[in-house]
């Protein structure tokens, strides 16, 4: 199931001269399980717990989906538990799609056999790649922010998960609002767990230059995508060409591809 927003409903600026285009995807990727309706969070619950051999193949598909990206950034990727037959599932995913970089933030243990991390697959060399813990009422949430570039106008590229309450999320957008708040030429993608209009998101249109999107593409759930709380947020900088839901295997979150144009002294 896709969905897409052509490129005139974006509200992108004109393109700019001197621009490279990038292929940016997000993605929780629920380790490689799979849910294809309300009831496997019940039935499966097994799998987000102990290693199936469908994770691989789920795995496999999300590499070819990725590996036509420029820059992915992943959630709910574990990092090498039981779960995952102890496979750290973004270094396999960079390898399987042909990504020369990779980096990721382990930040939640579920029981001792499950655990969860954001993470990032680049085809540029980031300059820097710092992990951040987010604030909230129960610990276990990241951003991982990558700097492309030197000085004030370095393309910064974040990967977030926030929590599903709304004040540890409030408490987390404030967090990264202090770490984008400077940048010309951002972006913030992942699993935002809310709409982009909800109040706790004000905080971070107000202290960065981080834009709400013009139009929401719902994400969730995948099999019947009602909400939109995946996200791919954009300074005015940088022109968003076209936005566009798609299936990561059999996750519970649909990923969520856009094209940028992004001015070339971004990467200098």
């Amino acid at each position: 199931m896709d969905s897409a927003v052509p490129a005139d409903r974006v509200n992108a600026p004109p393109a700019t001269a001197g621009a490279r285009t990038l292929r940016v995807l997000s993605a929780n990727i629920q380790a490689g399980s799979s849910t294809r309706r309300y009831s496997d969070y019940v039935t499966r619950s097994w799998s987000h717990a102990l290693p199936a051999g469908s994770k691989r193949s789920s795995l496999d598909a999300i590499a070819k989906l990725a590996s036509g990206r420029d820059i992915v950034g992943l959630q709910e990727a574990d990092p090498g538990s039981l779960r995952s037959g102890f496979t750290n599932q973004t270094h396999y995913l960079a390898e399987r799609a042909g990504f020369a970089y990779w980096s990721h933030q382990p930040n939640r243990r579920m029981g001792g056999v499950a655990s969860s991390a954001n993470g990032l697959l680049s085809k540029l060399e980031p300059r820097e790649v710092v992990n951040h813990a987010l604030p909230g009422r129960v610990r276990g949430r990241g951003v991982l922010l990558a700097t492309f570039g030197n000085g004030e106008d370095a393309l910064a590229v974040a990967v977030a998960h926030l929590s599903l309450g709304a004040q540890s999320r409030r408490a987390q957008v404030d967090f990264i609002a202090e770490l984008l708040g400077d940048h010309a030429h951002a972006v913030l993608m992942g699993d935002f767990n809310c709409d982009p209009g909800q109040p706790e998101m004000q905080g971070l249109y107000r202290h960065t230059r981080l834009q709400p999107p013009a139009d929401c593409v719902p994400t969730f759930p995948s099999w019947k995508p009602q909400r939109a709380i995946d996200h791919v947020l954009v300074t005015p900088a940088l022109r968003i060409d076209a936005m566009q839901a798609l299936p990561a295997a059999q996750s519970d979150h649909l990923a969520l591809s856009v094209e940028l144009d992004v001015p070339e002294h971004a990467f200098e």
